[in-house]
């Protein structure tokens, strides 16, 4: 185990898919046992971000260091290895639609462990239990709603009891009910299982709720970068328009009046 504050560092990063550059030259510091969220509009590169920290895609240039091992320097065995620390919670969930609710929180532990199908049922069982849906465990994935779905796919990226949780856009397509249930699990997984967590959304307000710090990004380059609160004081006004929606034209004199406060999500989403 390194013992370094990061779990995960990155520096000089740089990749592009064929003339369009997604990120140039970017540094990101992950740390241990904190939520941090990667945001910006939508087809900026949030999730290519994920795969290559996962190892999915090797960067034009730059590094990627997670828990002290270069991610892309790494045998095919030992990124194996690296990657069963991971869990991934893919955009809408991603079940196995011809699997049950266990099934599909089983399979990882099938995969990647020895263990009796006893001690497997145990820890399935457990994991459903900690998003809510002990009693759900034999439904089929089309059976399930979309809030079910969510909470389904969170246990099985955390049957292994991975180090780093990546989560891909989990707030879209909820409505708020199952949206605030989803906030509270991130939030209290993280902290009750001491894991490091990488958020990917667009979605300001339900992420400054939980965040401990953000990067945003737009143009290939990281434009603002702090927690929640310093981000809504952030002088960068494309920070301020990503923060209010603005459209076009500058930000309303309303607006910058109020961004001092975390304490009203509405008022910030009313700008």
């Amino acid at each position: 185990m390194d013992n370094t504050e990061n779990l995960v560092t990155i520096r000089n990063l740089s990749f592009s898919r064929e003339e369009r550059v997604i990120f140039s030259n970017i540094n990101m510091d992950i740390k241990r046992g904190k939520i941090t969220a990667v945001m910006g509009p939508s087809g900026i590169g949030k999730t290519t971000l994920l795969h290559l920290i996962g190892g999915l895609l090797p960067p034009e240039q730059g590094s990627i260091e997670v828990n002290g091992q270069n991610v892309h320097r790494l045998s095919r065995k030992k990124l194996y290895r690296l990657r069963c620390r991971m869990g991934m919670l893919f955009q809408s969930g991603a079940l196995f639609t011809n699997l049950t609710a266990f099934e599909n929180v089983a399979f990882p532990l099938r995969e990647h462990t020895s263990l009796s199908e006893d001690k497997i049922s145990e820890i399935v069982l457990q994991k459903l239990e900690a998003v809510g849906l002990k009693e759900a465990s034999n439904l089929a994935a089309n059976q399930l709603s979309g809030g079910m779905v969510r909470r389904v796919a969170i246990a099985r990226a955390i049957a292994l009891n991975p180090m780093l949780i990546m989560y891909d856009e989990p707030f879209v397509g909820l409505d708020p009910i199952a949206l605030g249930v989803i906030v509270k699990l991130i939030r209290e997984i993280n902290d009750d299982a001491g894991m490091t967590t990488i958020l990917v959304s667009h979605d300001v307000n339900e992420t400054f709720r939980i965040a401990d710090y953000v990067y945003l990004i737009d143009g290939g380059k990281i434009i603002g970068q702090g927690t929640p609160k310093q981000l809504l004081e952030y002088a960068d006004e494309r920070v301020q328009r990503f923060i209010h929606g603005v459209v076009d034209g500058k930000l309303p004199a309303h607006c910058l009046s109020k961004i001092s406060s975390l304490e009203d999500s509405t008022e910030l989403a009313s700008c």
